[in-house]
């Protein structure tokens, strides 16, 4: 445990300390801003290959909760919405790599930017990994699972707030005018009238979300040696 412990805590620091902090703009001033994104990837794969080789090797041996079958149904009922974020924010980062800027004086991009997967939500993939790791939490309750899980789930919580900060602190009025019809927490904007739902934009991802949900579906044993069962 105390390895799994020590891996977690360097991945959490890696991710954001380096991307949050004054050691970001002191590498990219060194490095170039394509040096610095090179080093940044180079540390996040080793890290979070570690972390994983750590969570492998750690024996289950303290529970925190009595395993349940009926607490599996969490993650088979909470993945298919997370592959559906998932594949609405890769989809919706494909499409624009740098949407906001002008955004505030261009309705027409406004309502571009703000509609889709974002009208869920402006984080839809981080949402993805926060309903991957809690349901997986819950199901598992071993303390070597919970630890594990809990570090992506603090990593998609925290890391997308910073990343509000960057954006709000970058884009300014554009930002502000992107985060008025958006929201962090999925639906929260459509509940208080700031966007509104289209169902239809969000065939795309669903077809491809549901796809890849039925593949690691059966695909769950080979990926991660845990078979599910209904």
């Amino acid at each position: 445990m105390s390895e799994l412990l020590f891996a977690g805590a360097l991945f959490l620091a890696t991710h954001l300390g380096i991307s949050n902090s004054p050691l970001r703009p002191a590498l990219m001033r060194a490095l170039s801003e394509r040096g610095y994104q090179g080093l940044y990837s180079l540390v996040a794969l080793v890290t979070v290959v570690y972390f994983v080789m750590a969570y492998n090797d750690a024996p289950r041996i303290a529970y925190l909760w009595n395993l349940d079958p009926r607490l599996y149904w969490v993650p088979k009922l909470l993945m298919l919405p997370a592959f559906i974020l998932f594949a609405g924010g890769l989809k919706g980062a494909a499409q624009t790599a740098s949407p906001l800027p002008g955004c505030a004086a261009d309705a027409a991009a406004l309502a571009r930017l703000t509609g889709g997967i974002n009208r869920v939500t402006r984080h839809p993939v981080q949402w993805a990994f926060i309903l991957w790791a809690a349901s997986h939490i819950i199901a598992n309750g071993d303390a070597v699972s919970v630890v594990f899980f809990t570090v992506f789930l603090l990593l998609s919580l925290v890391g997308s707030v910073f990343a509000d900060r960057k954006k709000a602190a970058a884009f300014g009025e554009d930002w502000q005018a992107f985060a008025a019809a958006t929201s962090h927490l999925p639906f929260a904007a459509v509940a208080a009238g700031r966007n509104n739902m289209a169902w239809r934009e969000l065939a795309v991802p669903a077809a491809i979300g549901l796809a890849l949900y039925l593949a690691v579906f059966w695909g769950h044993g080979w990926l991660s040696g845990a078979s599910i069962y209904w």
